[in-house]
């Protein structure tokens, strides 16, 4: 698990999320969280579509658009296009997101 730490990092434009991605699995959905080798923590995503042509990452922001209740014009792909680690920006105003998305994460370590 992630020892109480979060993958969310705010920015002048809004919130870093650090996600591991796995495509072609049996559905969308959040994982949870977990700890690379170097302590830095990320959240795990799964969904049921194709690394191809970015449809695994447009699934990945539809889910979390869905998840964290934010318009999907709100989420960008800034590091990962090819990766299975990414880095999503929710934009939008940082401490309110950052409240937001830490309450999701809390209830999230509780299921």
């Amino acid at each position: 698990m992630s020892d109480g730490k979060l993958p969310f990092s705010i920015t002048s434009d809004g919130v870093l999320v650090a996600i591991r991605l796995t495509p072609k699995a049996s559905q969308n959905r959040i994982l949870g969280l977990d700890v690379r080798d170097d302590g830095s923590v990320f959240l795990k995503a799964a969904v049921t579509a194709v690394p191809e042509k970015g449809k695994a990452n447009k699934a990945l922001l539809k889910l979390l658009s869905q998840s964290w209740g934010v318009g999907m014009r709100r989420l960008n792909l800034i590091r990962g296009d090819k990766d299975r680690y990414k880095t999503i920006l929710v934009s939008g105003e940082a401490n309110q997101l950052i409240e937001q998305l830490t309450a999701w994460a809390r209830m999230l370590g509780r299921q």
